[in-house]
């Protein structure tokens, strides 16, 4: 399997693209990053600032996962988070540079069948099986 590993980082690499564009954001802006189990953590600064105003649909998040980089609000909200976020990133791993289509289509396909499109979403499911803190 670790012949594989870097096939991974490159099928999971448009993903992680935005993540790193976001660290790098972060970073200017006075956040930290650090590498957990071979993924990338990242809060603070305008990281920090983007996930606590949160989006209309969810509201502020916690963490949020793109490719091999979880971008949190604060250190103990990447802990609280990491075995939900990691769920995400082998789905990230599975699906590769189709996981944010399928990701934002089960929304649209669950909220439009009236199902609560981020609770309902089959890969938040499968990550809350993991961890139900309902806070990811």
């Amino acid at each position: 399997m670790r012949v594989l590993r870097p096939l991974l980082y490159i099928w999971v690499f448009p993903g992680s693209a935005i993540g790193l564009l976001f660290t790098l954001l972060g970073l200017m802006t006075g956040g930290r990053c650090r590498v957990v189990d071979g993924v990338l953590e990242a809060h603070g600064g305008w990281v920090s600032t983007i996930l606590t105003r949160g989006n209309r649909w969810v509201g502020p998040i916690a963490a949020i996962t793109l490719g091999h980089v979880v971008l949190g609000c604060d250190e103990e909200s990447l802990h609280r988070t990491r075995r939900h976020e990691r769920v995400h990133v082998r789905q990230y791993e599975r699906w590769g540079p189709f996981f944010i289509p399928a990701y934002l289509a089960s929304s649209i396909w669950v909220g439009m069948r009236g199902q609560n499109a981020y609770l309902d979403n089959p890969f938040e499911v499968e990550a809350y099986k993991v961890d139900d803190t309902r806070s990811a």
